[in-house]
């Protein structure tokens, strides 16, 4: 890693600490993201992004959500997620509809086909994260990377620009 920046770098504005942190973190995210994709889609045929929709849903019951909630929960524009949800209705692994107690509002269902899809792909899937990222770590630093994750999510929902998700008091 450089000890210097050019001025006007955004490195340059960073500690030497801070600067192999970030770079750090983001080779890792950016590689990670790719690579799980890549597994998905060849093993399964879902993107990351399906995945990350199809997961969401599960953890509320009947797998049921309104659109703008599963937008804070994973983290995406709400228009983002609508034309994404769009494909997924069409390829039959989600369905949406007006929320009954205010039809104004747009739910989307995890359909049959979807939790289908998804038992098949997590198998799988799991083993990669297992084999790509969680194997690399120590059970003492599993722990610890999941302690320093949770209080880096903690400030981005405290200055970041999402409402704070309802599963995350």
């Amino acid at each position: 890693m450089p000890q210097e920046f050019a001025p006007g770098s955004p490195f340059a504005l960073l500690s030497e600490a801070e600067t192999a942190a970030w770079c750090a973190y983001m080779k890792v995210y950016l590689r990670l993201d790719h690579e799980l994709n890549r597994q998905l889609r060849a093993d399964s045929g879902l993107s990351l992004a399906d995945y990350h929709v199809l997961v969401a849903l599960t953890s509320e019951p009947g797998g049921r959500m309104r659109v703008s909630d599963l937008a804070i929960r994973i983290g995406w524009e709400r228009s983002r997620l609508s034309h994404h949800l769009k494909r997924m209705r069409d390829r039959g692994l989600v369905g949406t509809d007006a929320v009954p107690e205010d039809r104004r509002v747009t739910g989307v269902t995890l359909s049959e086909a979807g939790w289908e899809a998804l038992r098949r792909a997590a198998p799988e899937h799991v083993e990669f994260v297992r084999k790509a990222f969680l194997d690399a770590l120590e059970p003492g630093e599993l722990a610890q990377l999941a302690t320093l994750l949770e209080r880096v999510y903690d400030t981005l929902i405290e200055h970041g620009s999402l409402p704070r998700p309802s599963d995350h008091p």
